[in-house]
């Protein structure tokens, strides 16, 4: 069997991932026969702004690995192919293949092209096709949008004319092929397997630039037009077609605020370009891109091999996710204004999903976990702290743990099922980065990533990777594999709890594992045959050393276990602590009063972390809620609350309240209650207020709202008067 481009049969092995294959309708998209293996496009575009349309011609070099007498090729059903100006040629003579019927399959995406006689196994071919089509507004394949600006940059009035100058209209055309919107502009293989070099040449006004995956290479005339050129490109490494992506458009590049010579600055060059009207607002984003771009090289250890690095900034882009493509990230405007979560992101992206690609869209789970977890981890080592842009990684887990305890996830929106897995999966990531050690993560990262330039990825290669690293750095038993764990974790969409019951005597814990359920009643189906790989790591009260978290011992899928060597009657141990992972903890009653009991003190409080102090109070109340824990245990916990400060503490806070508030409203015990939501949050929106500033930090405002909001519906007074006095003045104005 011969091998696509750059492979070789150990990549193109069939191979079994994560059985994921209903989590995503991408994964039901068409597949093509292998009976053909692309291994080049030559491709001509010509879009004509002027009219919304566009028009081309692409020649598909291919190799048969099977024999056929019919090519098929991916072609959206918006796209016009001229299947009477079609041929098939043989590479190695230029000889015409005859072609027997051209036609297009219903209902599918698929271009068919039969022959009279079977192809050659072993011969290269080439399909030479024309095409053409429609630019829309929707951003899906070639789109277009339009923006105004001041003529010449300058607003205001026009002293001539005593009138207002009038804004320019400029008009873009740019693409989004991912995930399989290349079938909308030219025929192909719309499929990320095949990574395949590029030739491309696009047509452009001359008042107009082309930005594409690869640097300009020459400028022709177009013999037909004066008024437009052909800029064609440097070839491109091998891709997939979702990498693919050009913008022909009038936007300006920011000037560099570098004060490196051209002869020591590092590739990729970083450009970024904007309106004119914007470049003040992104003139910090060349900057804020190297350092996340170093940050990331250092941490794979592997420099991008790109020359060039284009960041835009479109104006009007509606899509929900940049355009990742490679050496071509587009934004929107208002998502280069934020921190450096975004950037990360899409720049994690050149690595997993440009350089080397998910092999199939059940891989790319993996591809997108580990994308969040490094741009999470990136944007928090740059800005320091313990969260990046109001979030923290802890946002993920809540939205987990809601989902996953209910009777039937995912019953509402079936689309969801993806995005949790992801979620689930970027949990899994952070759990191993802490139990195998970030050092021996990393290493196992580099060592996935070596050697596959260019290629695609099984998930399961991810954690062969770390398997091997982590043997090699005896950071896990040699007859465990990081695949049994993740794949206890990411097979089941439940997460389990974990209840520690001490005996105070012994110095012991027994420790077990089963379901975790919010709603009931608990009648899931094969609940009792739910086992996970869960890592207990222990702080004991004489040792808040979370700095130096080490892996205690592994729950091996099985349903208990016991913990020896504990402390004394008198102190609390933590289970879980920082969430390492994404599994809430349980304990007898005593080790939560002396929990309770310990963060009540102004002295001792802060030395718990708080992301734990979050997780205690989160678990204690969900525990409740689950039938796990009873309220008095749970209320107990949030009385340290008064003395809190952290918003990242007082995140969970707020929702319990309302949760509470709903179920107990009209009842005899909401008085009391109301008295006990105002002797918890009096004390912190007091202080607020007392130190409002003007452009403070954004979480202190939305903590402050928060605050007033819960007050005013639990009756407090003051709150109550300020809104009155705001409505009052709004009423009068």
């Amino acid at each position: 069997m011969l091998l696509p481009y750059g492979y070789t049969w150990k990549e193109y092995r069939i191979r079994r991932s994560i059985d994921l294959s209903f989590t995503n309708p991408l994964i039901s998209d068409t597949k093509l026969p292998t009976d053909l293996v692309p291994s080049g496009y030559s491709l001509f575009l010509h879009p004509m702004l002027e009219k919304s349309t566009f028009a081309g011609h692409v020649n598909i070099t291919m190799m048969c690995a099977k024999s056929t007498n019919q090519i098929t090729l991916h072609a959206h059903h918006d796209l016009t192919v001229d299947e009477l100006d079609l041929e098939v040629v043989k590479m190695l003579d230029e000889s015409k293949v005859p072609i027997r019927r051209v036609g297009r399959v219903p209902k599918k995406p698929l271009l068919e092209i039969y022959f009279h006689d079977p192809l050659t196994v072993g011969v290269s071919y080439e399909v030479r096709l024309k095409f053409n089509g429609n630019i829309w507004e929707n951003v899906e394949g070639i789109f277009e949008g339009k923006y105004k600006q001041q003529a010449n940059g300058v607003a205001g009035t026009d002293a001539d004319t005593e009138g207002v100058i009038e804004a320019e209209e400029h008009t873009f055309v740019s693409t989004y092929f991912r995930p399989h919107h290349a079938r909308r502009v030219f025929p192909c293989f719309d499929e990320p397997a095949y990574k395949v070099p590029f030739n491309v040449s696009i047509v452009r006004p001359r008042t107009h630039h082309v930005l594409f995956n690869t640097e300009l290479e020459r400028t022709e005339e177009l013999s037909t037009d004066s008024k437009h050129v052909i800029d064609v490109f440097k070839r491109t490494p091998p891709m997939s077609t979702f990498t693919f992506g050009f913008l022909v458009s009038d936007l300006q590049q920011v000037p560099s605020m570098s004060v490196e010579k051209d002869d020591e600055r590092k590739k990729p060059a970083i450009r970024i370009w904007a309106r004119r009207d914007f470049q003040k607002n992104v003139a910090d984003v060349e900057q804020r891109v190297k350092l996340a771009l170093q940050k990331l090289q250092d941490y794979w250890g592997v420099e991008l091999p790109l020359e060039k690095l284009d960041v835009v900034a479109l104006p009007g882009f509606s899509y929900v996710k940049p355009a990742d493509n490679w050496g071509l990230i587009v934004f929107k405007e208002s998502e280069l204004m934020r921190g450096y979560y975004n950037l990360a992101q899409e720049l994690v992206y050149q690595w997993l999903g440009s350089w080397i690609t998910p092999h199939w869209w059940s891989d790319a789970h993996v591809n997108k976990a580990i994308a969040g977890f490094l741009s999470a981890d990136t944007a928090i080592k740059i800005d320091g702290g313990d969260e990046f842009e109001g979030k923290y990684p802890m946002t993920i887990l809540y939205s987990i743990y809601y989902e996953f305890s209910k009777r039937y996830p995912h019953s509402r929106i079936t689309g969801q099922k993806h995005e949790t897995t992801c979620s689930k999966t970027e949990l899994v990531l952070r759990m191993l980065n802490y139990t195998l050690g970030e050092t021996t993560f990393r290493r196992g990262m580099q060592k996935f990533i070596q050697h596959r330039e260019y290629k695609t990825f099984y998930g399961d290669d991810v954690w062969e990777a770390l398997t091997k690293q982590a043997h090699l750095d005896q950071r896990l038993c040699e007859s465990a594999t990081v695949n049994d764990v993740v794949n206890s974790w990411i097979t089941k969409d439940r997460i389990p709890m974990v209840k520690v019951i001490r005996s105070y005597a012994n110095r012991s814990a027994t420790v077990t594992q089963k379901l975790y359920l919010r709603e009931r009643p608990h009648d899931v189906l094969d609940k009792d045959k739910m086992l996970w790989w869960i890592p207990l790591v222990v702080v004991t009260q004489d040792r808040l050393n979370f700095g130096n978290i080490s892996t205690v011992k592994w729950m091996k899928q099985v349903r208990e276990v016991k913990l020896e060597e504990l402390p004394g009657p008198d102190e609390f141990i933590i289970v879980n602590p920082e969430e390492i992972g994404p599994f809430p903890v349980n304990y007898d009653e005593r080790n939560w009063n002396l929990l309770a009991t310990f963060l009540q003190k102004e002295e001792s409080r802060t030395m718990i972390p708080v992301y734990t102090r979050a997780k205690l109070l989160h678990d204690a109340w969900n525990l409740a809620y689950a039938g796990e824990l009873s309220f008095g245990t749970a209320f107990n916990m949030t009385l340290f609350m008064k003395y809190e400060r952290n918003h990242l503490v007082w995140n969970p806070v707020f929702t319990l309240i309302d949760h509470i508030g709903r179920h107990i409203d009209m009842s005899a015990v909401h008085k009391k209650f109301e008295m006990y939501v105002r002797t918890l949050l009096t004390p912190l929106y007091e202080e607020l207020v007392l130190n409002q500033q003007e452009n403070e930090e954004m979480w202190k405002a939305n903590l402050r709202s928060l605050a007033k909001n819960f007050l005013c519906r639990a009756g407090y007074k003051p709150c109550i008067e300020e809104a009155q006095r705001a409505f009052n003045k709004w009423m009068d104005s």
